[in-house]
């Protein structure tokens, strides 16, 4: 009797994500460092592309986050989530990665990344991520 690998197709084909240069995420001085209040980003259009059929995964990134010293900007942050458009990339990592970014960016005091996908293949996928100062 042979013994079957239990090895993934995919080992070590998204090693390279976390260290994968994206577009810079930029940001502005906050006026209002010192008081506690949430800022709510939604990406209504996020496009990535699933690494096992190449065909396009679309869904909705959610950000929350509490600023400390800094907020994000939006033209930049539009543009590192089209960054995304031509990437293979897991479901998981996406989030993964956006939340990593995001703190090295702006330090914030909270930040939640939601990562709500369309329906694939008859499964709905969800991944969520909380980072705490």
């Amino acid at each position: 009797m042979s013994e079957k690998k239990s090895e993934s197709s995919y080992e070590d084909k998204q090693d390279h994500i976390p260290s994968w240069t994206t577009p810079p995420i930029e940001w502005f001085a906050n006026v209002y460092a010192g008081r506690e209040y949430n800022i709510e980003f939604t990406i209504p259009e996020f496009t990535a592309v699933c690494p096992k059929t190449g065909l396009p995964d679309f869904g909705t990134i959610f950000i929350e986050y509490i600023p400390r010293e800094k907020c994000a900007e939006l033209k930049s942050l539009k543009e590192y989530m089209m960054s995304y458009r031509n990437v293979g990339i897991f479901h998981e990592n996406v989030v993964n990665k956006i939340l990593e970014d995001f703190v090295k960016a702006v330090d914030p005091l909270y930040v939640k990344v939601i990562g709500d996908y369309n329906v694939r293949g008859g499964v709905k996928t969800v991944v969520k991520r909380e980072y705490k100062a």
